[in-house]
C-alpha cells in the first residue's frame, strides 16, 4: 500500500474500512486458490495483502 493510499484509507470511517477489509479478504482468497492451481508470477503479493488486511484491522480497532 502506498503512502498516499495509507493516509487516505486511515481517515475513512469504520464502516468504509470494514468494506475495504472484506474486499481485500476476497482478493486474498482468490489469489490463494489461484496460487494452488498455478504458481503466481508475484507470490509476494500474498504477503502484501496479508499485511494490508492486518493494517486495516488495526485501524478499525483504533476507531472503536
Amino acid at each position: 500500500m502506498k503512502i498516499k493510499d495509507k493516509e487516505a484509507k486511515k481517515n475513512l470511517s469504520a464502516e468504509e474500512l470494514r468494506a475495504e477489509l472484506l474486499r481485500l479478504k476476497e482478493k486474498r482468497f482468490k489469489l490463494r486458490i489461484k496460487h494452488k492451481v498455478t504458481p503466481l508470477t508475484n507470490p509476494l503479493e500474498l504477503r502484501s495483502l496479508r499485511r494490508d488486511i492486518a493494517r486495516l484491522k488495526t485501524w478499525i480497532r483504533e476507531k472503536l
